[in-house]
């Protein structure tokens, strides 16, 4: 497996920022009826058309921002990006873990055959920028990069029509202090079921991932996530913690994919992936 090399100045964000636009019009009409689906912090916000002051990009969620965004966004959509699995080798002294005993968060690391599942924000403004990049910059450790963005869903009424879209990443690299790397994953599942952090338990940021990739992306596979699950419940059954003293409060209802009713044709795009099947003709 490659490792990540294009390393960046985790404070500096592309300096083509500005050019990670779409038209932004995805299903801007019905969003001014869902704003209440989530609270202040984690909710669609009400600009849907940022004007030339204003710039607006999608964002990449891997991790914890799959389930806690944390910041106001006008949409957002499930998808994948090609060349990246993820990894929980990211160590953590902000949120899942402190100096003595660091969490265990999740990272991407290069694989040009890999394919990470996640979801796309689309923020406008700078204030979601400014948040992001305290929360996985400054006290994260992470670099940011942007790579393409293929939607769940797409459709041929709006942007997301079968294309890719820009998106920015923010991605852990070995060269950052909190860097851990790889271990069996027996010792990493380990670490995470004995960590916690003023953002709460460390086994509660991987098994909320793990629900909603079984949730939100059913039938797709993620290896190393789904063992770490089976691990970690498997170790807080063992050392009888209750699941309910480490999940902490349910998080707000994150409505994605809210064009789905307006689906694209039939694409035999993932057929190449649907094993073989042998039918057997019977003389009646």
């Amino acid at each position: 497996m490659a490792h990540f090399s294009g390393h960046r100045q985790p404070a500096a964000v592309p300096s083509h920022f500005k050019d990670l636009f779409t038209n932004g019009q995805l299903g801007a009409a019905e969003e001014s009826n869902n704003n209440d689906q989530n609270e202040q912090e984690n909710r669609p916000s009400n600009n849907n058309n940022a004007g030339p002051s204003e710039p607006a990009c999608w964002v990449f969620g891997y991790g914890s921002l799959c389930w806690h965004p944390g910041f106001n966004y006008t949409k957002c959509i499930t998808g994948y990006i090609r060349g990246y699995v993820r990894r929980f080798w990211q160590g953590n002294v902000t949120h899942r873990g402190c100096e003595e005993k660091p969490g265990r968060v999740a990272t991407l690391v290069e694989d040009k055959e890999g394919i990470t599942w996640g979801c796309a924000y689309r923020i406008t403004g700078s204030t979601a920028l400014d948040y992001l990049k305290q929360r996985e910059c400054t006290l994260g450790g992470y670099a940011t990069i942007d790579t393409k963005f293929f939607p769940r869903v797409a459709s041929q009424d709006t942007p997301f029509s079968g294309e890719a879209v820009e998106v920015l990443v923010y991605v852990a690299t070995p060269e950052n202090i909190h860097w851990l790397g790889d271990d069996p994953v027996e010792e990493i599942a380990q670490q995470i079921v004995s960590c916690r952090g003023p953002s709460g338990h460390n086994a509660e940021y991987l098994l909320r991932l793990a629900l909603f990739m079984h949730e939100e992306i059913p039938g797709v596979r993620d290896d190393h996530l789904f063992e770490l699950e089976r691990l970690v419940l498997g170790e807080l059954y063992r050392r009888q913690i209750p699941l309910s003293s480490v999940m902490g409060r349910n998080p707000d209802r994150i409505r994605r994919d809210s064009h789905e009713d307006i689906r694209r044709p039939p694409s035999f795009e993932f057929t190449s992936r649907v094993p073989d099947t042998k039918l057997r003709c019977l003389n009646i």
